[in-house]
C-alpha cells in the first residue's frame, strides 16, 4: 500500500532542480519533491505521496493523522524497519 503521509518540512534545498526538501514523518526523515508547493516554508506540514509534497496541512491534522496511521500499523507498513527504529530511539528504548 502506498499512503499519502503528513510530515513536517525540516529543510529546503532551494538550489535543487527540482525543488526538494527534507520531510520529517515523526522521526523518519526523507527527501521529497516540493515543486507543487514552491512557497512552502520550513516548519510547515505537508502531505507527501510517492515522494511529492502535494498539499499543506495544519499541524493538528497532521499529528492526528500520524497517530491514527501508527495505531493502524500503516506507518510500519509504509516505512518498514526505519520507522520502528526511529520510534525506539525517540522513546529511548533502543538497546545499546
Amino acid at each position: 500500500m502506498c499512503l499519502a503521509v503528513p510530515g513536517k518540512v525540516v529543510s529546503i534545498d532551494h538550489r535543487a532542480d527540482p525543488l526538494t526538501g527534507l520531510i520529517d514523518f515523526g522521526g523518519v526523515q526523507k527527501q521529497a519533491c516540493l515543486e507543487y508547493l514552491p512557497d512552502v516554508r520550513v516548519g510547515e506540514y505537508v502531505i507527501v505521496h510517492v515522494g511529492f509534497a502535494l498539499q499543506r496541512l495544519d499541524e493538528e491534522s497532521a499529528r492526528a493523522s500520524l497517530e491514527l496511521f501508527e495505531q493502524l500499523g500503516l506507518l510500519e507498513e509504509e516505512f518498514g524497519d526505519a520507522w520502528e527504529q526511529a520510534a525506539r530511539q525517540e522513546n529511548g528504548s533502543e538497546s545499546r
